[in-house]
């Protein structure tokens, strides 16, 4: 079949089930097993970089830092960015030792990499003015309105699953660790732009500065797709397609659409922002870019059989 390559975003079920407590011993199981799905897809031969999120981990980790510089009275909380730099440590370690073992037991030996990964975004961003990027747990109504006017977060609720904080998210406009990626392409397999990369903008002088937000994971995963010219896309969440009037009486499942369709589907309104919009947005862009490629959303367990074409939704120009 030859070497097709893939840009695999994966979503927060990949690295965290509900119900599990908040740990890293607890993620590290689920890595695991998301782990075993991706070794799949390397053992089918396709080339592969993989993008995940960092929600749920970067707002404990923000929070962590918080509670212990109240605690301790002279411990300064790190920045936001370094939050993000820190979850992007963490969460590649996972996916890179558990992936290293999976295709080891598989018979192959591919190298598997995380890099730290800063992504430029526009200062100047709307986004800045009107947070829409969840993170960390979730919270019932009357506590995130306390934590609201307590801190000052701006706390929404997420797509019917309780209240989250909310942070900027800007649009990514450089993977400034591009050119390294590129280099070891053909050889391993890197995990990079996790969380959707450190968010960071270019100064004058062109030294980068880190700034208070979280840039989409699907966004930032479209973004590596295109530089790398790549032939799929594939975006992986809780769900096996893309669905309209979703959680409805008349729900219905999408098993191809074009660009076309699914911007009149946005335009309706029937995917919800911080949850399947932003997949969606990166699907159109990634398909108006490479005509004649595909742009693929499913579920994990279903990312192989999508490859192959007896799963998910795919999106294309035509």
């Amino acid at each position: 079949m030859g070497f097709s390559k893939v840009v695999i975003a994966l979503g927060g079920n990949a690295l965290q089930e509900m119900g599990t407590p908040p740990t890293a011993e607890a993620q590290l199981n689920v890595v695991r097993k998301t782990c075993e799905c991706l070794a799949d897809i390397n053992f089918k031969g396709y080339e592969m970089a993989i993008v995940h999120g960092n929600g749920p981990q970067i707002g404990r980790i923000a929070l962590s830092q918080e509670l212990a510089a109240i605690a301790d009275g002279e411990l300064p909380a790190m920045p936001f960015d370094v939050c993000g730099s820190m979850s992007q440590g963490y969460i590649g370690y996972q996916i890179q030792q558990c992936l290293r073992d999976a295709i080891r037991n598989r018979g192959r030996n591919v190298p598997v990499v995380t890099i730290l990964t800063q992504v430029v975004v526009d200062e100047n961003d709307d986004a800045f003015k009107n947070p829409t990027k969840p993170i960390g747990p979730f919270f019932a109504e009357e506590e995130a309105k306390r934590i609201a006017d307590e801190k000052g977060y701006v706390m929404k609720e997420d797509a019917g699953r309780g209240w989250r904080r909310h942070v900027a998210s800007p649009i990514p406009r450089r993977i400034t660790e591009l050119d390294s990626i590129k280099r070891l392409w053909d050889s391993t397999i890197v995990i990079t732009a996790g969380g959707g990369g450190i968010p960071v903008v270019e100064n004058m002088d062109g030294s980068l500065t880190g700034v208070a937000a979280v840039i989409d994971k699907d966004l930032a995963a479209e973004l590596l797709a295109e530089a790398m010219e790549t032939d799929y896309l594939l975006i992986l969440t809780e769900v096996g397609k893309i669905y309209l009037n979703y959680r409805k009486p008349d729900q219905k499942d999408l098993s191809y659409i074009t660009v076309t369709e699914a911007v009149k589907y946005v335009k309706e309104g029937h995917f919800a922002p911080g949850s399947m919009l932003p997949k969606v947005m990166a699907a159109i862009k990634f398909a108006r870019r490479f005509p004649g490629k595909k742009a693929i959303i499913t579920s994990l367990d279903k990312a192989v059989d999508a490859l192959e074409g007896h799963a998910g939704t795919v999106i294309t120009m035509a």
